[in-house]
């Protein structure tokens, strides 16, 4: 199974960037889909994650300006991040969960600046 992020970069601080994880492999049934980001030396966090019903679920820092969708069809799970702050600067990860364990893609920088 291989997960890939695409969409990381540089953005200014109230920008936007949209990330996207394909996921290839032999994959079973993908009951979640998420993603998380770390910073140098601290522990690595989940920001959203979406249930195979399609039921959203987000880290409070990002509730409201962050949207995590999903297509089934493609195995791709998304990342709309708005009004993102210097604060949201991170390697971000995309990971998945099926009936037969949990997989992580490579992470994606995102760094926001002036």
């Amino acid at each position: 199974v291989q997960l890939q992020a695409y969409g990381g970069g540089w953005v200014r601080p109230g920008g936007s960037l949209k990330l996207s994880c394909a996921v290839s492999g032999d994959i079973a049934r993908i009951l979640v889909m998420a993603w998380y980001r770390q910073l140098p030396g601290k522990q690595r966090e989940a920001v959203a994650l979406i249930t195979s019903g399609g039921k959203p679920t987000y880290a409070s820092s990002v509730n409201g300006r962050f949207i995590i969708s999903r297509d089934d069809a493609d195995n791709t799970v998304y990342l709309q991040m708005s009004s993102l702050k210097p604060e949201d600067t991170a390697t971000y990860y995309c990971k998945v969960v099926d009936t037969k364990g949990p997989y992580w893609g490579k992470g994606t920088q995102v760094t926001v600046s002036s």
